[in-house]
């Protein structure tokens, strides 16, 4: 396999697949559907996988400007859970030790502690480490 790069090559390349910033979802499903096509060849050339990476690296920066997945606090965490499964704040009482306390959680004036995570987590089938908030500002119960 070549290790240098054919600039004649990569240039043929380049000109066929003009990537750029990408500036809407037209242009990010375009780009995304040529580096797919280069994903599925299965000796790729070094220009090949230099057009890839360069790609990749445009779709990344454009998804997490545009299409970022906003981070979920723990107790946001637990009352998406909570909806999710049909519950209320009384059936996490046995969980998590008293009704003072869940409503302390829910309410956001405490935070879950490690033994809290690990009985939530076993309970929902989730790691416990998404119920720990890991922000110094935030109260351990």
């Amino acid at each position: 396999m070549p290790t240098t790069l054919n600039r004649a090559r990569y240039a043929q390349l380049l000109a066929r697949a003009m990537p750029r910033v990408i500036r809407n979802d037209r242009e990010l499903e375009q780009f995304t559907q040529t580096l797919l096509e280069l994903d599925e060849r299965r000796r790729p050339s070094r220009e090949e996988r230099e057009l890839a990476e360069l790609l990749t690296a445009l779709i990344t920066e454009y998804e997490q400007k545009h299409h970022a997945i906003p981070v979920a606090s723990p107790r946001q965490v637990l009352e998406f859970l909570l909806s999710e499964h049909g519950m209320s704040a009384k059936d996490l009482w046995p969980l998590v030790g008293s009704k003072g306390i869940t409503s302390e959680i829910l309410n956001g004036k405490r935070g879950i502690s490690i033994r809290v995570a690990r009985r939530l987590g076993e309970f929902f089938h989730l790691d416990p480490v998404i119920f720990i908030d890991w922000d110094p500002q935030v109260k351990a119960s």
